[in-house]
């Protein structure tokens, strides 16, 4: 584990510019360290045990103390499994939070039926959503019940709401889930769903665009 010595300034980017040149402000290295540290449910000493940098280096980084060296930098992004880029992301001039919001009430969703699978669409007056979430009835009880697999861009986030199911998937071996039980997978492998409980499973999918 290494000690101060391996910081010094200046910091490897300390202001973020614009294409035209103009000023924006410093970048908050520190405060973009402590989040991803936080998002990964790092304390100090785990991501100090990570990156190979001390405690109370990590803490001064965090708190715009000190600044790190590139040797530094490349530290915290192989121990910590990011890029360089995403340390040093610029802070985005005018985002504003867009106001969307849609209300989907208990049996409101819209209905899309299948031949296997019952579907409701939520938040369905939203357009050009980046996620379609919908709950889903599985009348399939069979893997033979569909005639190929199901495939579609995107990345799949399924909860089971009730009763159980076993999750078909190209690449691996069926997987049961019950009530409470989720997986996140890519939508582009062949997969489908078959009820295993004695009434037909619930299940809630997010699909990403």
């Amino acid at each position: 584990m290494s000690d101060d010595s391996t910081l010094s300034k200046p910091s490897v980017l300390e202001v973020a510019r614009q294409d035209d040149g103009e000023f924006v402000e410093p970048l908050k290295l520190g405060k973009r360290l402590k989040s991803i540290r936080l998002a990964n449910n790092l304390t100090l000493e785990e991501a100090s045990r990570l990156t190979g940098l001390a405690r109370s280096t990590l803490s001064k980084i965090e708190n715009e103390l000190i600044s790190p060296t590139f040797q530094a930098v490349q530290k915290l992004t192989a121990g910590l499994g990011i890029d360089i880029p995403q340390l040093f992301v610029p802070p985005e001039v005018g985002v504003q939070a867009n106001s969307r919001r849609d209300v989907t009430r208990a049996g409101e969703g819209k209905p899309h039926p299948t031949t296997t699978y019952e579907h409701e669409l939520l938040a369905n007056d939203i357009s050009q959503k980046k996620m379609v979430p919908f709950k889903c009835t599985v009348r399939a009880r069979s893997f033979e019940d569909f005639d190929d697999w199901v495939r579609h861009e995107g990345e799949e986030f399924l909860l089971v709401l009730s009763g159980s199911v076993d999750v078909y998937t190209e690449y691996y071996e069926p997987v049961h889930l019950s009530e409470g039980d989720s997986m996140y997978y890519d939508a582009r492998m062949g997969h489908c769903l078959v009820s295993t409980s004695e009434s037909d499973a619930m299940v809630l999918w997010v699909t990403t665009r």
